[in-house]
């Protein structure tokens, strides 16, 4: 499970959680404009955007979960299982891989717009990057600074959502969250008043009481709620480190504690990092389920001219500033 926000205050901000039962090699990964990546059926890149983000590298291939470029356009891949239907190679259609797409779209891509044109007749195939690595069933959200779409492959194709929000979870497909998120109109920020009956004089008896209902829950659809309540009655300065503090307590509301959430199989589901990437600056921030002490990566000009990946090992262990 995963739970995925954009966030504009002066600066855009792009991020998520990712939600495992275990980990998978990742890694903070620069991909530089001149590091070649081949595609199973298009064209080569030579060159193409700079981008960052948390990756398995395996062949020398960035496997990104999400991932900025230099220009802002933003995505990241969320667990989609039973609903992601990848198709078979076809004829005519304009056939990615579901592992490509983040690369593919983010190398030639500047905007959503511009990731429009290349999304039409778009096929996602069943194609693995490896017999050990099988494609992973996930859907994606597009965003920069204007404009945040969804994109699924589900049964009928692949289907392409404007998401206003900004906000995407798991299942079920994101047409349901278009109207889900009305049940919970009456919710808000300010302090409660009494719609029960006029004939009585019902008080609120402590602060926060306006927000009573809003689901406290894991599940895919109360983390879709809870996050885009958080995010949209969110309030604070036009700062840096204002911005990315507010960005993490909104992913931390919604992140898996060991044991609390189980699995089928019996394993424990947590958070195993979260992200924030300044998609203005190029800045990777991140933190991880055994370290909370945010740690960042800088996309500069020179990390950029280069023609191989930047690897950075994640810092897990945990950081104790002793004050005497």
């Amino acid at each position: 499970m995963c739970t995925c926000i954009t966030f504009k205050n002066n600066d855009f901000y792009f991020g998520r959680n990712l939600d495992l039962e275990y980990q998978f090699g990742e890694q903070v990964v620069i991909t530089p404009r001149n590091y070649v990546i081949k595609f199973k059926e298009n064209p080569e890149y030579t060159t193409h955007y700079g981008m960052i983000g948390m990756a398995t590298v395996a062949g020398n291939y960035p496997l990104y979960a999400e991932a900025a470029n230099e220009k802002g356009l933003c995505m990241a891949g969320l667990n989609f299982p039973g609903n992601a239907c990848y198709k078979e190679v076809k004829r005519g259609a304009v056939n990615v891989a579901s592992f490509e797409i983040i690369p593919w779209l983010l190398g030639r891509c500047a905007t959503v717009k511009e990731a429009g044109k290349m999304l039409e007749n778009m096929n996602i195939t069943n194609v693995s990057f490896a017999e050990k690595l099988p494609a992973a069933p996930l859907h994606w959200m597009l965003a920069d600074r204007e404009e945040c779409i969804v994109i699924e492959a589900v049964e009928e194709g692949v289907k392409i959502y404007e998401n206003p929000w900004g906000v995407l979870t798991n299942n079920p497909p994101f047409p349901f969250y278009q109207s889900y998120l009305c049940n919970y109109m009456n919710l808000s920020s300010q302090p409660a008043e009494n719609r029960f009956s006029s004939g009585l004089g019902l008080k609120p008896y402590g602060q926060g009481m306006g927000g009573i209902g809003l689901p406290g829950d894991a599940s895919p659809a109360s983390r879709f709620v809870r996050t885009a309540f958080l995010k949209w009655n969110s309030t604070c300065p036009q700062e840096e480190k204002a911005n990315l503090s507010q960005f993490f307590h909104i992913l931390d509301n919604v992140s898996m504690v060991r044991g609390s959430v189980m699995t089928p199989e019996g394993k424990c589901d947590i958070t195993t990092y979260s992200c924030c990437i300044n998609a203005d600056k190029g800045i990777y921030y991140y933190k991880t389920y055994e370290n909370n002490q945010i740690q960042a990566v800088r996309m500069t000009e020179k990390d950029l001219e280069g023609c191989r990946l930047l690897i950075y090992d994640l810092n897990t262990e945990q950081n104790i500033n002793w004050q005497n």
